[in-house]
Parts: C-alpha cells; structure tokens; sequence
C-alpha cells in the first residue's frame, strides 16, 4: 500500500481557504462579543484571549488562520508526525513565521496521520529504542536546520497519560526517557540552537518521565477546560488557574520556564470569560509559566462522558439559547 504524505496543517496553509461565509459576519466589541440579541443574552462570538504587553506571552496553533493578523503573537505551533507528511511544508511555515516574527513549536508525534499504518504501543517502543525511526528524525531534523525562524522540539507529548490516546504515552519511564533523549541528541547535532521541550500533560507519575535538566529546555503543559467535563468531574466549572495548578506544581521544581504548550476552552460565556482573561494573565501563584499556545481547532478525539469531540475553535457561530 503507497502512503500519500500529507502537508501540514498550519495557518499560512489553511487561511487561504478560510472565507467569511463560514460563520455568521458579526459587528463585534472590542472582546469579540455580539451586540445584545432579542432574548437578552449576549453571545461571544470570538473567544480568543484577551493579549497583554509585558504578561504571558501567547502563541497558537493555528490551521485555520484565526491569528493570521494578530499582533501580539510569538509563536506558531504545528504538528508533525513522522509518518506520512510532506516536509516541504516546514519551509512554508518557517516563510510563515518569520514574516511575522514568530517562534516556531514543532512538535513531533512519532506515529503516521493514516491510522491503519500505526503501530502498536510496544511495538512502537521497540522499534524506537533499536533505532529503526532514527532516519525519520534525522530527516525533519535536516529540514529544521533549514529554517531561519527560531525553534522549539516537542516530542512524544503527554507521556505519562495512560488513557490510550497515544501509542508513547504510559511506556516504562526510562524506557520512553531514552527515547526522548534519542531524539532530542539527533535534532541537536542537525539544529544546535534548537530549544528542547519535556511536555507532560500535568497528571499524576509524570516526574518518573523527566529526561533531566541536560534535555530540557522548556517544560510545556496541556491545559483544556471543557465547562460539561468540570460540572461531571468537579462539581462545577474550574478556572484556568484551577486546572493548571496541579500540574505547574508537579514540574516547577525542575527550576525550567513553563509553557502550556496545548490550551483550549469551551462552555457558556461566564465560563468562557474568565478563560479569556486570565490565560495570559501573571499571577503570582505561577512565577515560571512564560507562555501560552492556544488549539485553535476541534479536538480530535471524543472526551469522556459522551461529551463529543470539544471545539476550541476561537471563532464561533454566536450561541443561541
């Protein structure tokens, strides 16, 4: 069977196709919320964070080009498996990127986008740690060291989550620790001034997962509130800092600046607004969080408790009650 390889999805790549004619053309405020509508309710129709000078520094993933004109924005985050893609389209990014002074966060998930061609989780662990995916990191890795903008690797996030989303996650500790390191060696003899990034997802274990000071540049987090999730989960909804504070405690003794390098939220506007005010808010409880990356798209996997596939999309059609 021939793999097609597929482009990145990227905002640069994905704006082109965007047209107004896909949501409703509001005449928004300035914090993105529709005019009073007849029942009385207002409706925030865009729902991207509020961007401060001088606080949290704020970057996207952004395949629909939501953030295409935005200033205020210093990185541009993609996904790249190392499977199945068109690294062509790193240069496109950097090209990207560097017209608007950015960063770029790649982060590399070591499966194929095809689901039929995935391997087993042990599978894939094995294969790893015998070397037989060294040419696929040295194959970005050459294409990195093309790029002008400045960059930051991500690699097999989210490793101590065992629910089974990803093939790396929930490996034995030093099993996936000298993978990491594997991978992080290649791309720094390829791309010297590249950034490293451990990025758990802030549960409970992660600390076994930790590769060492030497291999971490950056501790990134995953932080999504889902307002259905927390009323089940919590009894209510939880504010940003609620669901960040476990994990920035369990990683802030690493003495490394902290990124939530995954963000999303969704719910009714009192649960959104304060999302969108205090992502890129400094507070004193999170001294080392430097930045956030928002996920400008729709979840690719179902949450629990039937929730559906959560959109985080920023841009909205406005909420009719």
């Amino acid at each position: 069977m021939q793999i097609t390889r597929r482009k990145l999805l990227f905002a640069g790549g994905a704006a082109a196709a965007f047209t107004a004619g896909m949501y409703p053309v509001l005449k928004l405020d300035a914090q993105g919320v529709a005019p009073m509508a007849a029942t009385g309710m207002n409706t925030i129709a865009d729902k991207r964070p509020v961007l401060r000078p001088d606080q949290i520094r704020f970057g996207a993933y952004d395949p629909h080009g939501d953030f295409t004109n935005q200033t205020g924005v210093v990185t541009e985050a993609l996904f790249l498996p190392w499977e199945d893609v068109d690294l062509d389209s790193l240069k496109l990014a950097d090209a990207y990127a560097m017209e608007r002074k950015r960063n770029v966060l790649i982060t590399v998930e070591p499966w194929s986008w095809d689901v039929n061609w995935r391997l087993s989780s042990d599978e894939l662990r094995r294969k790893v740690l015998r070397g037989d995916y060294d040419q696929n990191m040295q194959a970005i890795a050459a294409r990195m060291a093309e790029m002008k903008s400045p960059l930051v690797l991500r690699w097999g996030q989210e490793m101590e989550d065992t629910s089974g989303r990803f093939s790396w996650s929930g490996w034995n500790p030093q099993d996936y620790i000298t993978a990491y390191r594997r991978m992080v060696d290649i791309t720094r003899k390829a791309v010297p001034g590249v950034r490293a990034m451990w990025s758990p997802k802030g549960m409970d274990g992660l600390r076994a997962y930790y590769p060492g000071d030497n291999y971490t540049d950056l501790v990134g987090l995953s932080v999504f509130g889902l307002e259905g999730y927390d009323k089940i989960e919590y009894g209510g909804p939880q504010t940003f800092a609620d669901l960040l504070r476990k994990g920035y405690g369990l990683v802030e003794t690493f003495n490394k600046p902290i990124w939530v390098a995954e963000l999303g939220y969704e719910g009714s506007d009192p649960y959104v607004r304060p999302w969108m005010n205090d992502v890129t808010l400094k507070q004193a409880d999170f001294p080392k969080l430097e930045q956030v990356v928002y996920f400008n798209d729709k979840d690719v996997h179902p949450w629990p408790h039937n929730l559906g596939r959560p959109e985080w999309r920023v841009v909205r059609p406005p909420r009719v009650n």
